[in-house]
């Protein structure tokens, strides 16, 4: 709830710090005092616009700081900050500043972390409700209807959502499978001539670097041709080297055991020739590999050029072939088992959407019936706020399937009638400043709730009523104000005295001149001072001992 409020330079106010606790709270002071811009002030914090007009003659910038705190901390307000990254440590104070300078432009501040306007903006539904003459929010605002009659009924959507959820998602299974069988259908033809294609050939992974390797070796052996056939020279033969060398050890063999250094020399030799006979078969091989043989190279390149055109054609890497041969086959025999898979998940479809629409209609039946409860609640409340000719319904109406969702099938509107015989029209259409904010006071009392803020505003609720309708109305919002638990917060603009007598705390605005400059205050009564403004109220100017006493009956009457 908002705890704390401090006002510097805007309009009239120079500095002004009130503080506010639980239960109903009043304010009140003459016309023209400035009541509206404490809410100017409010409005600025929330998110609202920023007018330089706000700044107050003479200064140079103008800023408002709100306090609200929390038992717990609402989950909308978690939720916006923690997207924004602003951290609160659990307990603390939402502190918001705003600031704006006379030349224009503003800033916003969140627990002294620079913010945008947009995180007010969002933050406002959960910190606090207004209602006034222009609202066109909170429960005037027909998208938050729904979400308030299934607070009242007590209804949980969330298994309708999880239906709901299990139905779209089995439906797109289904659309998926269909769009992909479609378009297999369509390629079938291609897809079977792609297929023949790579059959006929049989690419292999790895047979491009095979081949490449292959072809290279014989490219190479083409152009060593010639020093090949000379260095084969040196080894065949019966006057080639190798046969002199090796005629050379068997005629040392017989000599050298005649001298150690003979000896050492056959030892050479031999090693010799066993080096030179290696470096022969290492020739052998190598032109062996390297052999040129103009068929078999005319074939090794028109293989390759053969897979590397299909693996351009099929846009992927040679090596791919043999995968891009699996997927083809995959997809044709989808096709075939298409119509099975097909028929599996019409039914999965089916299914979900008939668990959806029963989960559904049993929330519409709800509804239906929390409505009418609803309706002859709100009844109750009016007579007593002298709207006792205008009538209430709660529209509760299923809607066509391309608009069902999460929430059911249903659209909720709350409608009045304030004259009989006339139609019925939402909220905001047809009544007045002062009607709109008692239908909404009676329809908050019916609903016991205070619609999700943590603090509400009723901006001069009381507007052209009195006497027992007054008394009716600050009865309300005293009531409103406990709350279940008892803490909760409604503030109070009123001109009516049976209200502020109702207030828990009454705080008077009020305005006074030094010199040429107007000033706007804001003073927290306590008893005797309560007493002496709700006086003021009853009598006017001059403040009588008969209306003095009347203020204790209306005070003592609480």
């Amino acid at each position: 709830m908002l705890t704390s409020l401090a006002i510097r330079n805007i309009v009239l106010i120079e500095a002004l710090d009130l503080s506010f606790g639980p239960g109903l709270g009043v304010l009140t002071g003459e016309t023209g005092a400035g009541k509206s811009i404490l809410l100017d002030a409010l409005g600025l914090v929330l998110g609202n616009r920023a007018d330089n007009a706000l700044v107050r003659a003479g200064t140079d910038k103008a800023s408002v700081t709100a306090t609200f705190e929390f038992a717990a901390l609402p989950a909308p307000v978690r939720d916006a900050l923690d997207e924004a990254e602003v951290e609160l440590e659990p307990g603390e104070p939402l502190i918001i500043r705003r600031s704006l300078k006379a030349d224009g432009g503003s800033k916003a501040f969140v627990n002294d972390q620079g913010v945008g306007i947009a995180l007010l903006r969002s933050l406002a539904p959960a910190l606090v409700e207004l209602h006034g003459q222009h609202d066109d929010r909170g429960l005037v605002n027909p998208r938050g209807h729904r979400a308030l009659l299934d607070r009242y009924a007590g209804d949980d959507v969330a298994g309708v959502a999880a239906a709901h959820a299990a139905w779209r998602s089995a439906d797109g299974l289904l659309t998926q499978a269909r769009a992909d069988i479609a378009q297999a259908l369509a390629d079938r033809d291609l897809l079977l001539a792609h297929l023949a294609e790579l059959t006929a050939i049989e690419p292999q992974e790895g047979e491009e670097t095979t081949l490449a390797n292959a072809r290279a070796d014989m490219q190479k052996g083409e152009k060593l041709s010639g020093d090949l056939e000379e260095l084969r020279l040196f080894w065949d033969g019966s006057d080639s080297a190798l046969a002199q060398m090796r005629s050379a050890a068997r005629r040392l063999d017989r000599i050298a055991p005649e001298h150690a250094l003979l000896k050492q020399a056959l030892d050479s030799l031999d090693r010799a020739v066993i080096e030179a006979s290696e470096a022969e078969q290492s020739l052998q091989a190598a032109a062996e590999a390297m052999q040129h043989d103009p068929a078999e190279l005319d074939r090794i390149e028109t293989r390759l050029f053969e897979l590397r055109a299909l693996a351009r054609k099929h846009g992927c890497q040679v090596d791919d072939l043999p995968a891009t041969m699996i997927d083809l086959r995959a997809r044709l025999d989808a096709i075939e088992n298409g119509e099975a898979d097909l028929a599996k998940l019409e039914k999965a479809a089916e299914t979900a959407r008939q668990n959806y629409i029963a989960q559904a209609e049993a929330l519409h039946a709800t509804r239906v019936s929390a409505a009418m409860q609803l309706d002859e609640a709100v009844a109750g409340e009016l007579a007593p706020l002298k709207l006792d000719a205008a009538r209430f319904r709660t529209a509760v109406t299923q809607l066509e399937e391309e608009k069902w969702g999460a929430h059911g099938m249903d659209s909720v509107e709350f409608l009045i009638a304030t004259n009989p015989g006339a139609d019925f029209a939402p909220l905001n259409k047809i009544a007045s400043g002062g009607e709109l904010s008692r239908f909404i006071l009676a329809l908050k009392v019916a609903l016991a709730e205070q619609g999700g803020a943590a603090t509400v505003i009723f901006d001069e609720i009381d507007r052209g009523v009195g006497g027992a309708v007054a008394s009716a109305i600050g009865e309300r919002l005293a009531r409103l104000a406990g709350g279940v638990d008892g803490g909760g917060q409604l503030l109070a603009v009123t001109h009516s005295p049976q209200v502020a007598a109702r207030g828990g705390t009454h705080y008077l605005i009020a305005k006074s001149s030094e010199g040429t400059v107007t000033k706007t205050s804001v003073v927290l009564l306590d008893a005797l001072g309560r007493k002496e403004e709700i006086a003021r109220m009853l009598s006017g100017a001059e403040i009588t001992d008969e209306a003095r006493a009347q203020a204790d009956r209306l005070l003592e009457g609480v």
